[in-house]
């Protein structure tokens, strides 16, 4: 295997899709809490060291997820499951990274960061993983709460505190992650059966998760007003909040309708340009407000 490979093969282990949604999430509020200005030893070094134990979290979650992945077409070519990476030098890689990353949090942000970013990825890696995933169908409701953190870290990684506002941000992805990722769930539902995970088409049917996409997309367009309701931001965000949650709506309600469940993966993809885009309008807002 040539050294191309094997970074490519290290770099798939962190997962950076994921990465990059963190990144979005984590620098908003970052720029939030500092009003675009956040020092930038901070800024820099805070979001690599969330980063950096995001990544750990990552790889411990491709170990432990070996003989699972394997079961399923979506992730059975992932790099341990082939071969290209051994356990023994996964979990190095994780060691390393969540040493590193730990080293940047304490020496430039601040205890508090690296407690709850510590917590959160912990909770990802081993809790969900390896129990809360197979327990219940509520598994990525409950599970979610370690991908909507972000934000408060990067709000806590500048002011050391937690912020009421930083939560409302915590909320909306918290919201958020239910139909995005049922959406994924119908469209791979004969993986997720084939590997005995409950996820919620797999126990309680496709049309139930339909009805509750609906619901979930319904309980975000209300929790994305929130924040213009305490004066957080204002009307642009507001504008942008209900047109992007309008069409979230248009793409819940044509699943529903959607017989053959072929919508089911435009509205997982769509739903992540969705996420994107409100934070992107956050930042927008709350810039041409300074």
């Amino acid at each position: 295997m040539n050294r191309n490979s094997v970074w490519r093969n290290y770099l798939e282990l962190t997962k950076p899709g994921v990465q990059a949604l963190l990144f979005v999430s984590c620098i908003s509020g970052m720029l939030l809490a500092s009003n675009f200005s956040p020092p930038l030893n901070v800024f820099l070094f805070g979001l690599t060291g969330v980063s950096l134990l995001a990544a750990s979290s990552a790889v411990l979650n491709h170990i432990f997820d070996i003989k699972l992945d394997s079961l399923m077409e979506r992730t059975s070519s992932r790099p341990i499951v082939k071969g290209h990476i051994s356990t023994k030098q996964a979990y190095f890689f994780s060691f390393v990274l969540y040493t590193t990353g730990s080293f940047f949090l304490l020496y430039f942000t601040n205890l508090l960061t690296w407690t709850l970013t510590s917590l959160t990825f912990l909770f990802y890696a081993f809790i969900y993983t390896k129990y809360l995933k197979f327990l219940t169908s509520q598994n990525i409701v409950i599970g979610g709460l370690a991908g909507a953190m972000p934000p408060l870290l990067g709000w806590t990684a500048i002011t050391n505190s937690v912020d009421p506002n930083a939560l409302l941000l915590v909320l909306i992805i918290l919201v958020w992650t239910p139909p995005h990722f049922w959406s994924l769930a119908i469209h791979r539902i004969e993986d997720y059966k084939q590997a005995g995970v409950p996820m919620l088409p797999v126990q309680k049917g496709i049309d139930f998760t339909k009805q509750h996409i609906l619901l979930y997309t319904i309980l975000l367009i209300v929790s994305t007003l929130l924040p213009f309701s305490t004066g957080m931001f204002g009307v642009i965000y507001l504008i942008c909040a209900i047109a992007l949650g309008l069409v979230f709506l248009f793409y819940s309600i044509n699943l529903y309708n959607d017989k053959e469940n072929t919508k089911a993966i435009s509205t997982f993809v769509f739903s992540i340009w969705y996420l994107g885009l409100l934070f992107s309008a956050m930042l927008v807002d709350n810039f041409l407000a300074l």
